[in-house]
């Protein structure tokens, strides 16, 4: 089985090998037919605290790395890809 990728916004690198990573996604909502935007933000491993806030990074499911620790950075400006 593939792992899911998605691609969101770093909102905070203030944990060591850390990024918090908001994903945004749009949907048309069932009843009032209107586009309504839905966020969740993911705790994602950055072996090399390359991430800076407000940057797009891709990243990726991988083996749990610690309690919340479920993604991994992929790519990103400045990331390792």
């Amino acid at each position: 089985m593939p792992k899911r990728v998605m691609e969101g916004v770093v909102v905070s690198t203030k944990q060591d090998k850390t990024a918090v990573v908001r994903v945004d996604r749009t949907f048309l909502h069932p009843v009032m037919k209107k586009i309504v935007r839905r966020s969740k933000k993911y705790h994602a491993h950055d072996e090399g605290n390359v991430a800076v806030e407000g940057q797009r990074v891709t990243i990726q499911e991988c083996p749990p790395r610690s309690k919340l620790k479920t993604w991994e950075l992929v790519a990103g400006e400045g990331a390792d890809s």
